[in-house]
């Protein structure tokens, strides 16, 4: 099968896309044929980071992408509730790739509703977006979320789950352009501008009613702009660190008095089995607004994998509102 390796070099990883064995399926796991895959800058950054050391071992090449979409070929040893031809989205390792090997507690149904590069959108981002607001954050219809850097795939997810839950989203971006782009999908306000002035800019367009609940893109730079905007009571979820600042200070009296919230959401350190219970209660929660159409990520554009290292071009410079995804 085609697929998109990494391959570290001493300036950091490349993309290799070359004939690769087709994986082996075993116990519990199922194969699937990969016909999008969704692009997020986590992969990215363990790219970057695969580099050559004489003094360290050579790092192994593998197989990029950490979800798919496609249709189930072949089914693993102890596995129920699944047949071939069977339509579904899951995480995987190796997702940029003709075929996906998969952990059957991670598979998800994908609803006909959806295409096939909107359901690749779902896995990693979605997933992770509805723990932030529904599980941890417990947004409420009526209040008001702030996206940082809404145009990214974290925040375009937010938005769209944010409007699902009955929220009045505030999304910030560089880019006027981007924003406005936005409002065609439920962006109540844009607000132009970086993390400098975020505090004022923010603060001018949500008077007199506030802020409740933020999600973060940005990193340990958008902490303390965001903990000033929130109302008592307030939540304040980090999911991205697009800025590579992954420290910061607050005022721990603000914290206390105005009784805010903090939570961190990923699922790195995540096993196999936690990362199913959170698919499972996002199905629960979801699955009947994804399959009548109520909610659909928003998609910016698709490459073909032969194009991997354009597609990762694409989302670095912030080019891109919205998933980008890649086809095999």
């Amino acid at each position: 099968m085609k697929a998109a390796i990494m391959v570290p070099e001493p300036a950091g990883g490349v993309w290799d896309v070359r004939e690769v064995q087709r994986p082996v399926v075993g116990p519990g796991q199922v194969l699937v044929r990969v016909r999008a895959s969704s692009v997020n800058r986590a992969e990215f950054r363990r790219l970057h980071a695969l580099k050559l050391d004489p003094a360290k071992p050579v790092p192994e090449a593998r197989t990029g992408g950490g979800d798919a979409a496609g249709e189930v070929v072949e089914i693993g040893a102890g596995v129920s509730g699944l047949k071939e031809g069977d339509r579904v989205m899951a995480r995987c390792a190796g997702g940029f790739a003709e075929f996906a090997l998969i952990d059957a507690r991670e598979v998800m149904p994908a609803p006909e509703a959806l295409s096939w590069d909107e359901a690749a959108c779902i896995p990693v981002v979605f997933v992770v977006v509805h723990d932030g607001l529904f599980a941890s954050g417990q947004l409420h219809p009526g209040e008001t979320l702030l996206v940082t850097a809404a145009p990214s795939g974290v925040g375009t997810a937010a938005l769209v789950l944010g409007k699902y839950l009955g929220a009045r989203v505030i999304g910030t971006s560089r880019s006027a352009e981007k924003l406005e782009r936005l409002k065609a999908h439920g962006l109540d306000i844009g607000v132009v501008t970086g993390v400098e002035g975020m505090r004022e800019a923010v603060s001018a367009a949500t008077a007199p009613a506030g802020v409740d609940m933020v999600v973060d893109n940005i990193g340990g730079d958008a902490l303390a702009p965001c903990l000033d905007l929130l109302n008592v009571g307030g939540r304040f979820c980090t999911i991205g660190r697009m800025s590579g600042v992954h420290a910061a200070e607050f005022d721990i009296d603000r914290f206390a008095e105005h009784r805010l919230h903090l939570y961190g959401v990923s699922n790195r350190l995540r096993n196999a089995a936690q990362r199913a219970e959170s698919a499972k209660r996002f199905l629960a929660d979801l699955l009947p607004a994804l399959s009548d159409g109520q909610v659909r990520p928003i998609l910016d554009r698709g490459f073909a994998l032969d194009d991997i290292a354009i597609a990762q071009a694409h989302v670095e410079a912030d080019r891109h509102v919205g998933k980008v995804v890649v086809r095999p």
